[in-house]
């Protein structure tokens, strides 16, 4: 007697996903502010949409984008948007280069891939030329948890290579945009005049007796805008820029550290780290003499406050 063997459900025939006519977005992240990581996110992005408008097949429909280091999506609009627009239908396929650019940890990353999975919308991955709605779930998780483990060692050798810049002098600066001073092509903070009028002022008036707040009223009522151009000031600006080390030409690294690699959070150095002091690092605005002046004054301040007579 033959064994007889009947076909009851025919194989999904697998065509590569730029042969597929697919609405594709991407979606791109970078963690700080550095103008480097800037630059990145601009080049990611006019990759994107170069690559997936070349593509006969596909219809574009956008480059989402973050700057962020926290794990809340209220710090990623770009993110929020993306996945708005995959509940509405708008998008097949999720462009990224890997998977830790797309979710903030694995946990995330894992909660995320399998909801849109059973939306019937993919994630592929650059890095490893993976399609998510091809893999199974386990796959993504351990994709996930390899990804998140690489950008901790990551993560782990940049601060290495930071912290031997600092105990070797070279300064390292987290600003892009602050008062007084633009960073020059070599690195090094330039003092911008008409910024550094501003500065002086600032010291000046506190020096004559005015508190913080009646500094904030003065900048205010002469039109003097911040860094970032607003009218409105900050007493706490006010505040950080009379004790800001740098208006002296010096530079104090390491006064913050990251504590938690997932969050990003990061807080006030308080002899957890070793922080380092690099003397003349650049051109100052205010004398030593002013500066100190008035550090002394701001602890005689705070002092009557603690212990008013």
């Amino acid at each position: 007697m033959s064994r007889k063997v009947t076909k009851i459900l025919q194989a999904r025939k697998y065509i590569p996903i730029k042969d597929q006519r697919l609405r594709v977005a991407a979606y791109c992240r970078v963690s700080t502010r550095h103008e480097e990581q800037y630059h990145s996110l601009e080049a990611q992005m006019v990759y994107y949409t170069d690559y997936i408008e070349r593509n006969p097949n596909w219809e574009f429909v956008a480059v989402y984008s973050d700057i962020a280091s926290g794990v809340h999506t209220a710090n990623r609009p770009g993110y929020r948007q993306l996945m708005e627009d995959c509940a509405k239908g708008k998008i097949d396929l999720i462009l990224v280069k890997s998977l830790s650019r797309f979710g903030r940890d694995a946990l995330e990353t894992i909660r995320q891939a399998r909801k849109l999975k059973r939306m019937n919308i993919g994630i592929y991955i650059e890095i490893g030329g993976l399609n998510t709605l091809n893999v199974s779930d386990s796959m993504i998780d351990q994709l996930a948890a390899l990804d998140q483990a690489e950008s901790h060692f990551r993560s782990e050798n940049i601060k290495f290579g930071i912290r031997h810049r600092m105990r070797s002098g070279k300064t390292v600066l987290n600003h892009t945009q602050f008062l007084g001073y633009t960073k020059g092509p070599d690195g090094v903070l330039q003092i911008v005049p008409e910024e550094a009028e501003i500065v002086r002022k600032i010291f000046d008036l506190y020096i004559q007796g005015n508190e913080v707040r009646k500094i904030k009223r003065y900048l205010e009522e002469h039109g003097i805008k911040t860094v970032t151009g607003k009218s409105e000031w900050s007493t706490s600006t006010i505040d950080r820029m009379l004790s800001n080390e740098k208006y002296v030409g010096e530079v104090l690294m390491q006064k913050t550290y990251t504590s938690d690699f997932l969050t990003g959070k990061r807080e006030k150095n308080q002899g957890q780290l070793d922080t380092y002091l690099v003397e003349n690092a650049h051109d100052p605005i205010i004398s030593r003499e002013i500066f100190y002046l008035v550090q002394q004054m701001k602890e005689k301040t705070k002092w009557q406050k603690k212990y008013p007579k």
